[in-house]
């Protein structure tokens, strides 16, 4: 399989730690009732890739760091231009010169996500600086050229055990995730940055199609999902997303997804693998996940 990653430009982004946010003193969840967790932003220290997306006492967390930039157009150069897979190294602070990876990226608070192990989580601070060296936007299958590559390093795709036959792309997925159940994130103008969720009201469709197993980093088909310009329903289509954060209780919303190949016709398939995680891909999941 041949890309042009020889001619994307690789571009240096950064960003700072971001503050942890509350939304209190209450939220109220899909049944009604009120509740308080964790959410968005700051240094996750135990939610990490390869851990249950609903394992968690939280809402939308977001495993590992978060990154953004303070000034808005600064911050949408960030979240558009960082892809998943790219390499990320610390450039101030205690944890200086530690390297990581970036996981995802998160809309509607337009954060980035980072993977580091254990030591750098600790010496990490708020407003540290962490450089992205971005490299992916603007990726192309040539073999596929009804496929667009969104947010996806160039150097992941290679590791995804992709394989082309008979004109559709195969891609490994722990799940198979049904139009209806997309939500929050739907109708947005673009998919080169941010998520959209799995809404987890339905309990019964979330369980039947195994979805209550996802981990954070798997690997998922979105049927009739285009997410070539903007999100949207097409009979037909097929998103490839990654998992970036936690499970949700709030109406509409649920684990996020990170679109990494979309096309607007029948020519990705996904073939069903629990392993498929980029955890496993980059190397950094933790022992017994």
């Amino acid at each position: 399989m041949q890309t042009n990653s020889d001619r994307l430009v690789q571009i240096a982004v950064a960003g700072q730690v971001a503050f942890a946010r509350s939304y209190g003193p209450w939220e109220i969840s899909q049944g009604g009732k009120a509740f308080m967790y964790p959410s968005v932003g700051g240094i996750s220290y135990n939610a990490k890739i390869g851990d249950l997306a609903s394992g968690f006492q939280a809402d939308h967390a977001e495993p590992g760091v978060t990154i953004r930039r303070k000034d808005n157009l600064e911050n949408g150069g960030l979240n558009t231009l960082a892809c998943v897979g790219n390499t990320a190294t610390v450039s101030s602070g205690d944890a200086k010169g530690a390297r990581g990876y970036v996981t995802g990226k998160h809309g509607g608070v337009e954060h980035v996500l980072i993977w580091f192990d254990q030591d750098t989580l600790e010496k990490l601070g708020p407003d540290d600086t962490i450089q992205i060296k971005s490299w992916g936007t603007g990726l192309a299958i040539d073999e596929m050229p009804d496929i667009q590559c969104k947010n996806l390093d160039p150097d992941l795709l290679a590791k995804m055990n992709l394989h082309i036959r008979s004109g559709v792309l195969e891609v490994p997925v722990a799940a198979t995730v049904p139009a209806q159940l997309m939500g929050s994130g739907m109708g947005s103008a673009t998919a080169h940055r941010g998520d959209y969720d799995i809404m987890t009201a339905d309990i019964q469709a979330y369980s039947k199609y195994g979805l209550d197993k996802l981990r954070l980093g798997d690997i998922v088909l979105l049927q009739d999902c285009d997410t070539t310009f903007g999100r949207g329903y097409l009979e037909g289509a097929a998103t490839i997303g990654v998992i970036v954060h936690s499970d949700c209780l709030l109406a509409g919303h649920g684990p996020g997804v990170t679109t990494l190949l979309t096309c607007k016709t029948p020519k990705i398939r996904g073939i069903q693998d629990s392993k498929a995680n980029i955890g496993s891909y980059l190397g950094i999941l933790r022992e017994g996940n």
